[in-house]
Formats: structure tokens, C-alpha cells, sequence
């Protein structure tokens, strides 16, 4: 059956109260029920729930919770008045500093589970603000005619729909602010159930709003998008196609503004377009970058190799302490970005390259060269860094800072990094980059003796 497990939806009954003794990577509760996991929505540890099972497998249940007996200390009330069906966070029951404490737990879990490593220090946490601070979102729109009106937003839990909320708290205020405003310009347009999905982008000095049309506006639906970004300060683009297709509309509000975010301690100003990827949480991503940059302790005579460099994220605050960095990146689009963002910095020994880093076969040689680098910084996706590790390896690194966005990931890599390649794991720690959820980002130092700049 191709090793697929079998899923089995059932009708909702309420279960006999049970006590939650863990929780999950992705923020669900952990009960034991005859022998067989449950992980339930909305339940912390410590508690004792009443729940019921949506999803049955051969190994697991997945059910929500329906009443708490037994509340944790941890427990607050969400603020969101859509919390309970909204999908865009999943921790909002939860007090901020225990959800940063328990992603901590996972990402420590994960290293001893799957890595089988531990660090010889835990980093603080870093945290920051935990309200209207994604700046970086994707959202849903729909027509939907028993309704008849537009939503917008994010989709509900396990579900296509949308959920139907008057505001988003954590998105920045420009537009979590603005949900109904929104779905009611849209729900005037001509093309109201043409048009799918919303990106957005936000910096200090702009907002941009990208719209996904099937189909072309007309030439009062153009008029009532401008009249709506003059008067709530946002710029419309219209993505006839691919991202590469998205522009702003003609006569759209503050014309002379570019998306970019800063990293004040280095004096840089990292230009964007909408679809690029940067971090939702701009504020973390300066702590962030700052963090790295203590680990890897660069010095003036060093070289430094950035991989999954992205529009320069890492490598331009690099290049600020060091007299050669190299950056390289998957995407051309981001590698271009990325040079521009050098060239106006007038940083010219920052150098960019354009690699496939989950192709071995390009990687030997590597595209970097046969020189030695003193330190290597990682950041990869989801997926993590594996194909690229004995390539790090072999650059003679004493010190390689490893930004992750997926605990098993970095796991898995640091058991490798260790055992393959001589690694100790220094430190590790996790930052609350997405607060209200369960996503985990982590950062983790490795160093070995013998390297380069020992």
C-alpha cells in the first residue's frame, strides 16, 4: 500500500476526561488512551481534558479538546475571538514564556531522541513581540455565498475554509487591523470570486497587499483599490500569473517607497520584493542575526562561507566584520537580490554564487573552491542540510553556526556533524520567532579542534 498509513475519520463523541502529560513539536497535548497516543488541540501537560477524536490511525489519535478540568498554571485566555477555528496559530491558550520554554524542551528532545547529542550549554531564549508581529503572510479569500460576502484571512483548522474573523493579532496592524475593511473592497470588486489569495509584505515605511486575480480587473475596480490605498496606506500589486508577473497597479499609493527591513547594528538596508523569502518577525530576525553573528566571532582576516544565503540575510552583517565572505543560493532571483543588496553597501567582497545545495554530485568539487574558510553559517529550509554537511566539512570550519527552522532536522544534521564529521555541539537555543504556534526556530553552534583558525 506504498507504506501510507491508514486514516479514519469518526463521528464526534465527547471521551471520559484524561490527564495530558506531554506536548507535541507542533503544540498539540499528548495523552495515552489503552496504550495508543492521542494528540489533542488545545490541551496543555499537566491537564486533565475532556476531548474528542476527529482522526483515528493504527498508531495515533488526533482529537481537540471540548472541556478543561484541570487547568495548567500556563493557561491564559486567547486573545483572538477567532482562536478556536482559526489555523494561523495554535498556542494562544498557552502564556508566552511557557511556549518558548516548551519549544525549548523540543528542540532539546529532538537533539537527544534523534541526534542523539546534547549541547554542552543551552542559549537563553530570544524573545520579542508576541503581538502584530508578522510582517511576512499569505491569505486566504473567498466568496462564499451562503454568506454572501467575501472572507479573508487565514483557513481554518484541518479545513479549506476561511476563517471568519474581524482581526488578526498577530499580524502587523496595517493589515491584521483591516480584515473586514479589506474583504468588503474585495467583496465590490468585479472579480470578487477571481480572486484567491492575498501576499503580504510589511516594513516600517510600507505595506504591500499582492493580489492573485484570475482574472484582469476592470477599470473601476482599479479605482476603488487606489481610493482604498490612499485612504488606509497600503499599495496594491495585481499577480496575474507567476510571482515574477506581480506589479503594482497603476497610480498605487506611495510609488516612490521599496520594501526593505534594517539591521541597525550593521547599518544595512536589505531590499525586497513581496514574494521573497525573509522572516515574518522582523524584530527576532535583528536578534536573531546578531546572535549568529557571536557564534561564529568572526575576526578582520577571516573567511566566512554562507550557504542558503538567501537575499543576504546573514552574509551582508558578515562581510561587515570580515574580509571575505561567499554566499551561495539555490534561487537566481534571491542570488540577484542578494548582490544588489551588496553592491548598494558598497560591500564588494561579499561574493555570491548560484548552487544546487541538495545536489551531491554539484557539490564535488564544491562550487566555492578548494580554498579553506574559518567559518561556515547554514540556514537551510524545513528539510535541512544534510547533502551539504561533508562539503562544510570539508572547508577546514572550526566554527559552524547552524540556523534551523525545523528541530528534527537540525537533529538529524547534528548527529552527523558529530559523529561523521568531528563535531562537538558547543550550544544550542531557540528563538520565538513565531509566537502563538508551534513552529520551532532554533540556532546551534558546532566547533572541532584542528580547523581552520584553531
Amino acid at each position: 500500500m506504498g507504506g501510507r498509513r491508514a486514516v479514519r475519520r469518526v463521528a464526534p463523541v465527547v471521551s471520559d476526561p484524561i490527564e495530558v502529560t506531554a506536548m507535541a513539536h507542533d503544540g498539540r497535548g499528548i495523552a495515552s488512551l489503552d496504550g495508543k497516543r492521542v494528540f489533542i488541540q488545545g490541551a496543555l501537560p499537566g491537564e486533565t481534558v475532556s476531548f474528542q477524536v476527529n482522526r483515528r490511525t493504527r498508531d495515533y489519535d488526533e482529537a481537540e479538546v471540548v472541556d478543561v478540568l484541570t487547568p495548567a498554571p500556563e493557561r491564559v485566555v486567547p486573545r483572538c475571538a477567532a482562536y478556536a477555528r482559526c489555523g494561523g496559530c495554535s498556542l494562544q491558550h498557552m502564556d508566552p514564556a511557557a511556549q518558548i520554554l516548551a519549544k525549548q524542551q523540543v528542540l532539546l528532545d529532538n537533539l537527544r531522541h534523534i541526534g542523539q547529542v546534547s549541547p554542552e550549554r543551552v542559549l537563553p531564549p530570544l524573545t520579542g513581540p508576541v503581538w502584530g508581529y508578522r510582517r511576512k503572510a499569505r491569505l486566504g479569500v473567498r466568496w462564499v455565498r451562503a454568506k454572501d460576502r467575501v472572507l479573508v484571512g487565514f483557513r481554518e483548522r484541518r479545513s479549506s475554509f476561511i476563517a471568519e474573523a474581524a482581526r488578526c493579532e498577530v499580524l502587523d496592524e496595517t493589515v491584521g487591523g483591516q480584515l473586514e475593511p479589506l474583504a468588503a473592497l474585495i467583496g465590490g470588486l468585479s472579480i470578487a470570486d477571481r480572486l484567491p489569495q492575498i501576499e503580504v509584505a510589511v516594513t516600517d515605511t510600507l505595506t504591500v497587499l499582492v493580489l492573485r486575480v484570475l482574472d484582469a480587473p476592470n477599470a473601476a475596480d482599479l479605482e476603488a483599490l487606489r481610493a482604498f490605498g490612499i485612504a488606509h496606506q497600503v499599495q496594491f500589486w495585481l499577480q496575474p500569473k507567476g510571482p515574477d508577473s506581480a506589479a503594482p497597479i497603476p497610480g498605487a499609493w506611495a510609488p516612490e517607497h521599496v520594501l526593505g527591513y534594517r539591521l541597525p547594528q550593521d547599518v544595512l538596508e536589505m531590499r525586497f520584493r513581496p514574494h521573497d523569502f525573509t522572516q515574518v518577525n522582523e524584530a527576532m530576525n535583528r536578534a536573531m542575526v546578531a546572535q549568529a553573528m557571536a557564534l561564529l566571532d568572526p575576526a578582520p582576516n577571516h573567511r566566512l562561507l554562507d550557504l542558503f544565503c538567501g537575499l543576504g540575510n546573514f552574509t551582508l552583517p558578515m562581510a561587515r566584520r570580515t574580509r571575505e565572505v561567499v554566499g551561495v543560493e539555490g534561487d537566481a532571483d534571491l542570488v540577484a537580490q542578494a548582490r544588489s543588496n551588496a553592491e548598494r553597501h558598497g560591500l564588494t567582497h561579499a561574493r555570491f554564487l548560484m548552487a544546487n545545495l541538495y545536489d551531491t554530485a554539484a557539490l564535488d568539487p564544491a562550487p566555492w573552491g578548494a580554498d579553506a574558510f574559518d567559518g561556515v553559517l547554514l540556514d537551510p529550509p524545513r528539510s535541512g542540510a544534510r547533502e551539504v554537511l561533508a562539503a562544510v566539512a570539508a572547508t577546514g570550519a572550526r566554527r559552524v553556526v547552524y540556523v534551523s527552522c525545523h528541530p528534527a532536522t537540525l537533529a538529524r544534521d547534528a548527529g552527523d556533524l558529530v559523529r561523521l564529521h568531528g563535531f562537538q555541539l558547543e550550544a544550542a537555543g531557540v528563538m520565538d520567532m513565531f509566537p502563538h504556534t508551534g513552529h520551532v526556530e532554533s540556532v546551534a553552534l558546532f566547533v572541532r579542534e584542528g580547523g581552520r583558525g584553531t
